[in-house]
């Protein structure tokens, strides 16, 4: 064979290699949006009991909702935060002398006394395995950087040559509200190893979720690098949640990019302007709904909640019956993740009712363009439609302290001049209404309409 021939063909391999490996990497990056292709639903232990949820608590959860709810789409069970201190206590953070759990790698691991099938080195495996064979999905809670116990005692990271936890931290950008971890340099040899073995571990015991804290405000778009990277090395489909917000308008293409979904503000409990700021905060998020990447509310603080909780005393939430439904039906409308905070076994039958309207369901797993017609004088409007059955889908609030406030949409607003309409929440026909559909609401109250155009 010629020289050049030769030159031509060696090339040739380059460029296909190059372009494989460049498609590969490209299919990578945006496969683990086919992970959470409808927002996900489930449970979290955090609003019922903060950083103390104990195994009998979180299997007493999964047992309801593959009684309740599973059949309705819920399938996520979550432990959230510090599983891995033996020594928390309710209401709050017990900051001083913290008994933390971990292993040999700077890796925390659940606390037995809180976790005890994860006895013998099990970790999480057993409990994930419960949840599963109820055809469930596991996820934990972790705060984003390396344990500050890891980095005192200069313990090795797994797979990194002989680098320690004290090599890769900076005390720069702590959390100021839980300071068990320290910030990872990104650039730093053994920083994408810390985060590759934690991944590795929680491949093994079965996680199908995670939250992680103190990523979005400010945004830590390094450490997250690390995570999405990790996450598509260990081999698991793990669903990506960063937390809290308020998570940066300008940093949505780069979160999309990341994470299957994030929070836009902080916790959101039973008070309603907790709800108001939320409706506030996501008008700027609308544009960014999307299948496998989602915006998120936060979790859910109805039914029982506050067990042993960060926030107040064992209640019921606060919120009326109304603000209520219009705290569900902007989650629904909104397609947020649906992450229930309150105890299910505790639930009573309105709260329940709320979980389980096969409507409303719809219109949350299957609406696409959703959109805010307005937010003013203290009235809302958001839409969509559902490209099955034609549908078009209206949520009207009244967010004022005025009662019978009328809040009105032009249906030429909705492409459409009749309609046939259904109140989605009782199933009853309202009837047929032309050129305007409008509802006269009490404060803080909200109504959610089907509507079916007529030629």
């Amino acid at each position: 064979m010629k020289l050049k021939n030769k030159i031509a063909l060696a090339l040739g391999v380059v460029l296909v290699a190059f372009t494989t490996n460049a498609q590969k990497s490209v299919f990578q990056k945006e496969e683990f949006k086919q992970w959470a292709q409808t927002p996900p639903m489930g449970w979290n232990s955090w609003d019922c009991y903060g950083s103390t949820v104990e195994e009998h608590e979180v299997k007493a959860n999964a047992d309801y909702m593959v009684k309740k709810l599973k059949k309705s789409g819920w399938e996520y069970i979550v432990v959230d935060i510090r599983w891995f201190v033996e020594n928390d206590k309710a209401g709050g953070y017990n900051q001083k002398d913290p008994r933390y759990v971990m292993d040999q790698y700077g890796r925390y691991l659940p606390a037995l006394n809180r976790f005890p099938s994860a006895k013998d080195g099990q970790g999480f495996k057993p409990l994930s395995d419960y949840i599963h064979k109820k055809g469930l999905k596991f996820g934990i809670h972790i705060m984003r950087g390396i344990p500050k116990k890891a980095v005192e005692e200069k313990l090795p990271i797994k797979g990194a040559n002989g680098i320690t936890a004290d090599q890769i931290y900076t005390t720069a950008l702590q959390c100021q509200w839980l300071k068990d971890n320290y910030t990872i340099l990104a650039d730093k040899p053994g920083a994408q190893e810390y985060y590759d073995s934690l991944f590795e571990l929680y491949a093994q015991w079965g996680v199908d979720f995670i939250k992680i804290d103190d990523l979005s405000r400010p945004y830590h778009e390094a450490e997250i690098n690390l995570i999405r990277k990790a996450i598509d090395k260990c081999g698991r489909k793990i669903v990506l949640s960063t937390s809290p917000g308020e998570t940066p308008i300008s940093a949505a293409e780069h979160v999309s990019s990341h994470a299957n979904m994030w929070r836009m503000v902080d916790d959101v409990w039973d008070t309603w302007p907790h709800i108001t700021h939320l409706m506030d905060v996501a008008q700027k998020w609308y544009p960014h709904i999307a299948p496998g990447t989602w915006p998120d509310c936060d979790m859910i603080p109805l039914g029982r909640i506050s067990l042993r909780g960060e926030r107040g005393e064992d209640r019921m939430s606060r919120l009326t019956k109304d603000e209520q439904y219009t705290l569900i039906t902007f989650f629904n409308i909104f397609k947020s993740p649906l992450f229930f905070g309150g105890d299910l076994p505790s639930n009573d039958a309105f709260t329940l009712s709320l979980l389980t309207n096969k409507e409303v369901l719809k219109m949350h797993r299957e609406s696409t363009d959703v959109k805010q017609l307005f937010q003013k004088d203290g009235k809302v409007a958001v839409t969509s439609k559902n490209p099955k059955d034609g549908s078009i889908y209206l949520a009207l609030f009244n967010i004022s302290d005025k009662n019978d406030e009328k809040v009105s949409v032009s249906l030429s607003d909705l492409g459409i001049k009749n309609a046939d309409v259904t109140n989605m929440w009782t199933g009853k026909k309202v009837g047929s209404v032309s050129n305007e559909i409008s509802a006269s609401l009490a404060a803080h109250s909200s109504v959610l309409y089907k509507l079916k155009a007529k030629k």
